[in-house]
């Protein structure tokens, strides 16, 4: 209302205004000989009119702004309403949250107390005052004081912690027995749970009377001698047992982790050393033997070997370089970083990306050079670059000739694989500054939409049958051009589901076995070019293999 009086006022002085023009009007009558009353009288109405439009357009623009006013007042008066019962609403929501928080916490206390008594032996007190006697102490037996002694650690843990192993109590009787069968076993039968399994397994393990024992007994398995090389890669059974055993070592050391120097050395003696090296002994020659798919960075085999040195201590036998050439092999599952720090090959990473970015694996290379700080010596985003360069490549040649509807959907999809690799690369590292998105997803969004019309290309009609006639003679006309009934696609195989414990990177591979043997004398081969890891194609699987045993 303030910024109109300026208005009103302006509207208030054209009366005057009109007034002065009068006078001077007249003044210049004076001095024409011509009379010039009728063309003020035209003017004078004219200033009116404008005068009254002025002030009418002023009046509804004041009611407007009034109705307006009055809007806003309801409106912010219904929102502050609204919001005191929202606020009303959650206080009483969280209050009854607080009290069933409370209820659960006192149940699992209760609950904890229970078990606790049960699982680690407790004795209960008989007491013997009717008799007139002292409380007293019921024997327990030799194998419960043995179990005791080593779950003195487990009850030092945190009561959290304690509560989350009684969601599977089966751990500790199976630790407790040293069965490690029944181990694997129960890890198969619940592998859907595996995520919380693995959680509860290090506080399990402190239930063995030896737990390094029990993990090195559950590796027996690993190698199976009745299963050949190629056929150990697609037995589901076979890879997860390896999967459950490379989890056992990651348990254990978890479990030494949280443990004192004293402790660690109780659990790892110089008697399982010598058993940890035998098997290692074992395995160090079924690693000359591996084939391509050691060179897609997720082989068990490599990673099974390298945890086992990691979890017990025993590395220093062995050459870092050597052990160097075994990362490309694991170099896409999610612990090779912290294996390589654990084992002192931190200096070798700059030798191990270049091998990488020389057998066309540059997402791996980009993904080790920012696990150790690498990204200044290794261009991430230069990496990627050339990685889709090398994909164009392949495809290129493919697109300009006269090919088959089956091979051009094939390289479409290779290309399709490769961008989301690269794109999945970027987000994860948060590179979009350096490296835009847009063009990227738009050619995705190009083959994903050919992808989904030629699934949707109609197939070819049907013969139809024959229909008699309304009088019931003969027959209606045959249909002559219609061709059998045939599938112009084949569908592609089912995968397995991701196995919940893994975690690699999910992108396209190479083909070529690069990367040298365990027991090679060869150092790292740098070829000039980056190989031809794009000419056999991609032999990356977009998902493991499922976890099944």
């Amino acid at each position: 209302m303030e910024d109109t009086q300026p208005v009103a006022t302006l509207i208030d002085s054209t009366t005057s205004k009109i007034k002065e023009l009068q006078k001077a009007f007249t003044e210049l009558e004076s001095h024409r000989a011509i009379t010039l009353n009728l063309k003020w009288k035209q003017l004078e109405e004219h200033f009116h009119g404008l005068e009254k439009s002025l002030k009418r357009r002023f009046t509804e623009l004041e009611d407007q702004e009034k109705e307006y006013e009055t809007k806003t007042m309801e409106a912010w008066e219904m929102l502050e309403k609204r919001e005191a019962d929202v606020m009303a609403k959650e206080q009483a929501s969280l209050e009854r949250l607080q009290e069933k928080r409370d209820a659960a916490v006192s149940a699992i206390a209760n609950a904890f107390q229970k078990h606790r008594k049960i699982s680690s032996g407790e004795p209960a007190a008989i007491t013997n005052e009717d008799q007139g006697g002292s409380p007293s102490v019921e024997e327990k037996p030799p194998d419960m004081m043995a179990a005791e002694s080593n779950l003195d650690d487990m009850k030092k843990t945190s009561e959290k912690e304690c509560v989350e192993v009684m969601c599977y109590p089966q751990l500790v009787n199976l630790c407790r027995a040293m069965d490690s069968e029944g181990l694997h076993k129960f890890i198969s039968d619940n592998r859907k749970n595996l995520a919380s399994i693995r959680e509860e397994i290090p506080l399990a393990l402190k239930a063995a009377t030896d737990p390094a024992s029990l993990v090195l007994d559950s590796l027996n398995g690993f190698y199976c001698m009745e299963v050949s090389d190629l056929d150990g890669k697609k037995d589901s059974n076979l890879l997860g047992l390896r999967r459950t055993c490379i989890m056992l070592m990651e348990c254990l050391s978890i479990l030494l982790a949280n443990l004192d120097h004293s402790s660690v050395s109780h659990i790892i003696s110089e008697n399982v050393r010598e058993q940890a090296k035998a098997v290692v002994e074992e395995w160090k020659p079924k690693l000359d033997d591996l084939d391509m798919d050691a060179n897609n960075g997720n082989s068990l085999e490599a990673h099974a070997f390298l945890q086992l040195l990691s979890t017990f201590g025993i590395d220093s036998d062995f050459d870092q370089e050597e052990l160097s050439k075994l990362i490309p092999m694991v170099s896409r599952r999610r612990q090779t970083a912290d294996l390589c720090r654990f084992l002192g090959l931190s200096d070798k990473m700059p030798g191990v990306i270049n091998v990488l970015v020389n057998n066309g694996r540059q997402i791996d290379a980009v993904n080790l050079a920012f696990e150790f700080e690498l990204t200044e010596q290794f261009s991430p985003v230069t990496l990627l670059k050339s990685y889709l360069n090398e994909a164009n490549k392949v495809s290129s040649p493919v697109k300009k000739g006269n090919t088959s509807p089956s091979v051009q959907n094939e390289v479409n999809e290779r290309e399709l694989t490769a961008l989301k690799a690269v794109i999945k690369c970027v987000e994860d590292h948060k590179l979009e500054a350096l490296y835009p998105l847009d063009p990227l997803q738009k050619r995705v969004l190009q083959l994903e939409k050919a992808k989904a019309d030629k699934k949707r290309a109609p197939e070819v009609a049907k013969p139809q049958p024959k229909r008699p006639r309304a009088n019931g003679v003969g027959h209606g006309p045959r249909v002559t051009n219609a061709a059998a009934d045939k599938n112009f696609y084949a569908r592609t195989t089912d995968r397995y589901p991701q196995y919940m414990y893994d975690r690699p990177y999910v992108y396209p591979g190479p083909t070529d076995n690069h990367v040298p043997s365990l027991l090679g004398s060869a150092g790292y081969a740098m070829p000039p070019g980056h190989g031809n890891f794009f000419r056999n194609g991609f032999q990356y699987q977009a998902v493991q293999a499922s976890y099944l045993h």
